[in-house]
């Protein structure tokens, strides 16, 4: 049986890998799309330490301007006079913000509502969860480790969100799910937007260290930045996601080769999409940068295959696996199984 140092050890390195800070610019940028989606409500930020989560940051400084009918920021083992600490503490405070009170417009420290929580702050915590229910949408960066139980939370909980995840969490089960139903998707900036995070500075060092520049990090007018492969998720409607993908290429099966196991075609670009084909297509998952669920539905997944679901898109004879797509013996990267709707046809 693992000992309980090795478990500690082991959840200190998980921790440690969520310790990412979102830069204030990408939440402006991917917020600035959803204002309409905040007059009257109450905000919750449930993974944030005010002293270095611009999350707190943004919505304090633009509570009047959208709008909003309370702020509350959850922070995890952390308790200090001035609002800001790093984790110093083994008690857990939540922070509530109903606006300013002396004309300034700025969220002063007398403004803010600083309160005990019994527990950690963990955001599965009885304590969380209670103030979970009293929130109309949820903001955050959650611990990348954890994010299938964080989505799942919100889910459990019928509730709006705005989050970041890494972007191989499109293939975990219980989110693909989502987003096959259209009950999740993703955000407004651009799955190819690099992101960057800030880190604390003895992370900042092991990462110079242990990873590659461009890979693992960037170095941004001196300062080291953390990289991720990582994309914003909501379930709040956009613009964007009603936008039809121009499709302008025709369908020649030279070009657009057949699987040898599944009964799809293979199409290497979101913007290659046929406009002349009807059958079921594999595109990459960057695909979902331009769903449209009215142009498009999601038939499935290659790992859905494998896991015996679409049995009607198996190729009779196929003696290889149902992993991922091949042609001519050659695996392929993931997947996504799509076809176009038929909304125009009488």
């Amino acid at each position: 049986m693992p000992s309980k140092r090795n478990a500690n050890l082991r959840a200190a390195k998980r921790a440690r890998k969520d310790e990412f800070y979102t830069q204030l610019s990408d939440i402006e940028n991917e917020l600035r799309h959803y204002r309409e989606h905040f007059k009257g409500k109450v905000v919750l930020c449930n993974c944030d330490d005010p002293r270095v989560s611009n999350f707190f940051h943004y919505f304090s400084h633009n509570f009047e301007h959208l709008g909003l009918k309370k702020l509350i920021t959850i922070c995890y083992k952390s308790q200090n006079a001035d609002l800001f600490s790093e984790n110093k503490s083994e008690q857990a405070i939540y922070l509530e913000y109903e606006g300013d009170k002396n004309g300034n417009r700025i969220p002063d420290p007398e403004e803010i509502g600083i309160k005990h929580l019994k527990g950690d702050g963990d955001f599965r915590s009885v304590e969380c969860i209670e103030l979970l229910k009293q929130a109309d949408i949820v903001v955050t960066n959650p611990p990348f480790s954890l994010f299938r139980e964080y989505v799942a939370q919100l889910t459990k909980y019928n509730k709006k969100f705005i989050i970041i995840g890494n972007k191989n969490a499109i293939t975990y089960k219980e989110v693909f799910k989502l987003i096959k139903e259209d009950r999740m998707w993703v955000g407004n900036t651009p799955m190819s937007v690099d992101m960057l995070f800030d880190v604390p500075t003895d992370f900042a060092k092991e990462l110079v260290a242990k990873k590659k520049e461009g890979s693992g990090y960037k170095i941004v007018d001196g300062v080291v930045k953390g990289r991720a492969q990582a994309i914003w998720f909501t379930n709040l409607d956009i613009k964007k996601r009603h936008e039809d993908l121009v499709l302008f290429k025709e369908y020649h099966p030279i070009e657009y080769p057949a699987y040898d196991n599944y009964k799809a075609i293979e199409v290497p670009k979101t913007n290659e999409i046929p406009c002349d084909y009807d059958g079921v297509m594999g595109v990459p998952i960057t695909f979902l940068d331009k769903y449209n669920p009215d142009q498009f539905e999601i038939v499935g997944c290659d790992y859905e295959i494998k896991d015996g679901l679409h049995n009607e898109l198996k190729v009779k004879g196929w003696r290889g696996k149902f992993d991922r797509g091949y042609i001519n013996g050659v695996r392929l990267y993931s997947r996504l199984l799509i076809r176009k709707r038929n909304r125009y046809k009488p």
